[in-house]
């Protein structure tokens, strides 16, 4: 008789889930699901605040990467007081976000993933986790800590919280930057550059030991989203969508981030409270597409910094990169992309200037704000009333963005590895290590839009069903 095989909950990743693996008759795996059973409905909490507030209230939404809303909400209310904020916010929105991206991509690396490839797949679970890899590379670990450390406090300085910052607005930023502040943070690029090389270089020692990890580890054709500049170069902050398929080829360009419902559509099925995008065009599920920092290598021509351009084109020495195990390298050469930047924005001049933010009254009653956060395309979708009341949100969040590509490689690695008949831990840690490779953020990817399924039983003290109600 057909048997479930079920891990739960997923470990080493931000929230709450587990996976079903569906096995046959004959003992084989047949299919599997990625179960998120949070629920957080952000969206309906907004409605009837004042819009003003909807930065602030956004920051919440995540501990990990409340920059990212923050930013996204901004633009979003931006776009509802039709202004344009002036550079020094500008900037300083650019250098938060890079520096949010540093951080949590070395939470991803350091501490999440390495202990698999440090310390191997099959290791023992009770060591095979950042304790471990303290015990056997402290050197490394420790340079994981400072390197978040450094991320973290370019965001405490700059907004004067570590998580959950009241610093973003409409029209621009509440904070100013000093010459002490730009100077103290300066201080720390050399270290970082310094982490950042180690961790590329541990990176190209080891990644031959993961050919077949690799290769049966969500290895498979999608489509891939990321915004870029009219050059093509990766833009975190403003840029158009480009999509690009398997194979590289540009499947659609410079689509405006405003009208993204035009593009993506967003599909619900009821064993997850995680919505499932899709490229409409190609319909669901076939318009399945990956974002975050391997699609961003893939689509862009150019990360617009030295070293982390280098690093992109040592990457795409075999083309398109369509290796979920591949988002690993790709987070490093984004975080040495992120480290440049950083470095750059705190010596431009314009961040100093005393002007952070543009004035007006409402003059639009709808407006999205988009940008890439660490997992991937991030989109605010805001309408409001007359008298700017919060009327409807919508957050398409990054890692939801991923929730198709991530199915279909839990499903090919169950199928790979999992042997039902003979079942090790080690198995089912690589299914759990295909979802770590998309570092996926849970607790701000579940949202309502329109009336979400929702099946409420009373069970009696031994478990029987008493009653059922369903609202489908």
């Amino acid at each position: 008789m057909a048997q479930r095989i079920l891990i739960n909950p997923v470990s080493r990743i931000e929230g709450h889930a587990k996976v079903s693996i569906f096995v046959d008759d004959h003992g084989k795996v047949q299919s599997t699901q990625l179960h998120i059973a949070e629920f957080r409905g952000f969206e309906k909490i907004c409605v009837g605040r004042p819009f003003h507030e909807m930065p602030g209230l956004m920051s919440r939404v995540c501990g990990i990467c409340p920059v990212s809303h923050i930013v996204a909400s901004a633009k979003a209310c931006d776009e509802l007081l039709s202004v344009a904020p002036p550079l020094a916010a500008v900037l300083q929105r650019r250098l938060i976000n890079d520096a949010q991206l540093l951080q949590s991509h070395a939470l991803s690396f350091f501490h999440l993933s390495s202990p698999d490839l440090l310390l191997g797949f099959d290791a023992p679970p009770e060591s095979r986790n950042v304790f471990g890899v303290l015990e056997k590379h402290p050197d490394l670990a420790r340079r994981g800590i400072r390197l978040r450390q450094f991320g973290q406090t370019v965001i405490e300085r700059i907004t004067g919280k570590r998580i959950h910052p009241n610093w973003g607005a409409p029209g621009g930023v509440l904070s100013k930057v000093s010459e002490e502040m730009r100077d103290e943070l300066l201080a720390w690029i050399p270290e970082a550059r310094e982490t950042c090389k180690a961790a590329m270089d541990l990176w190209k020692g080891i990644a031959d030991r993961f050919t077949a990890e690799a290769e049966h580890m969500g290895k498979f054709d999608s489509l891939f989203l990321a915004t870029v500049d009219d050059d093509g170069v990766v833009d975190y902050y403003n840029g158009k969508l480009r999509i690009v398929d398997a194979q590289g080829a540009i499947v659609a360009d410079g689509l405006d981030p405003k009208e993204y419902y035009e593009y993506i559509g967003e599909a619900c099925e009821t064993y997850s409270f995680m919505k499932f995008p899709y490229y409409k065009p190609l319909g669901y599920p076939a318009g399945m597409y990956r974002v975050g920092p391997l699609a961003r290598l893939n689509v862009a021509t150019s990360m617009g910094t030295p070293w982390a351009d280098a690093e992109l084109a040592e990457f795409k020495q075999r083309g398109t990169v369509n290796e979920s195990f591949a988002y690993h390298p790709a987070r490093l050469v984004e975080m040495i992309g992120a480290a440049e930047r950083i470095e750059r924005i705190l010596e431009d001049p314009e961040l100093l200037t005393e002007t952070t933010r543009s004035r007006a009254f409402l003059n639009r009653q709808e407006g999205v704000g988009a940008s890439e956060a660490p997992r991937g395309t991030l989109f605010h979708h805001y309408r409001v009333d007359s008298n700017g009341l919060m009327e409807h949100a919508n957050l398409l969040i990054a890692t939801a963005n991923n929730n198709l590509a991530m199915q279909r490689a839990v499903q090919q690695t169950a199928e790979q590895y999992v042997l039902p008949q003979k079942l090790e831990e080690g198995m089912l840690n690589r299914v759990e290590a295909v979802i770590r490779c998309y570092d996926p953020c849970l607790s701000c990817s579940t949202h309502a839009l329109g009336q979400m399924p929702l099946i409420l039983q009373l069970h009696s003290l031994t478990g029987e069903i008493i009653d059922e109600v369903r609202r489908m």
